[in-house]
Formats: structure tokens, C-alpha cells, sequence
């Protein structure tokens, strides 16, 4: 499913121009350490960057860049913010604009509670 997923992504660029279909890199948790999938996410120029399994013996990731995934913990707080919001999670709403516009007052109510 990583790979379908990556398929429907479109990684914006910093200045113009058309996004990328392929991003540098993937962080993602342990789950997804598997040499089959890193070899072919690596034939698509992307670096999956996740722990090792604990039960794995050849060691592929360094402490380098496991350093990225440690800021993973941002992204997970911002999704368990967002699923406070009960119209969010059992989403109610049969059209994707109305959807989207709650997760944008969601996103506002999140940042005033912040202040």
C-alpha cells in the first residue's frame, strides 16, 4: 500500500514548477522495514528511512539518519490533535469540500489554543 500511496503523492517544490511525483526520502515507522521494499523504493530514487525490526540481523539504518526520524513525533501529535474532533474522525459529511473546510476550523481552533 506505501507504493499506491506514493503513486496519488504530489511532493510540492520550493520554487516553480510542476510537483514531483517522487520525494527524497520516506520517513515511516517500524513496520515498514523490509529489504524488498527498500529495494524497490530505491530503484524509484526514494530513501525509506524507518528503525530496524528488532529481530532483523543485517543492520541498514545508522544513527545519522534516524536523527530525521525524530521529528516524526510533530506529525503524530498534529493527527491525535485532529482526532479530538469527532466530525473529523467519523466523518459525517458525504462531500470532500465540507470535510475539508472542518478540518480547516479544526486546524484554527488548534492554533488559538495555542496561544
Amino acid at each position: 500500500m506505501i507504493e499506491s500511496t506514493l503513486e496519488n503523492v504530489a511532493v510540492p517544490r520550493v520554487g516553480r514548477g510542476r510537483p514531483r511525483k517522487n520525494p527524497e526520502r520516506l520517513i515511516y515507522d517500524r513496520a515498514a522495514d523490509s529489504d524488498a521494499l527498500r529495494k524497490r523504493l530505491k530503484r524509484r530514487g526514494i530513501e525509506l528511512i524507518c528503525p530496524n525490526r528488532s529481530n532483523k540481523k543485517v543492520k541498514t539504518q545508522d544513527g545519522r539518519r534516524l536523527r530525521r526520524y525524530k521529528r516524526r513525533w510533530n506529525i503524530e501529535r498534529t493527527i491525535a490533535w485532529l482526532q479530538n474532533f469527532r466530525r473529523l474522525v467519523v466523518r459525517y459529511e458525504r462531500h470532500t469540500k465540507m470535510f475539508r473546510a472542518f478540518l480547516h476550523v479544526a486546524c484554527v481552533v488548534i492554533t488559538l489554543r495555542q496561544f
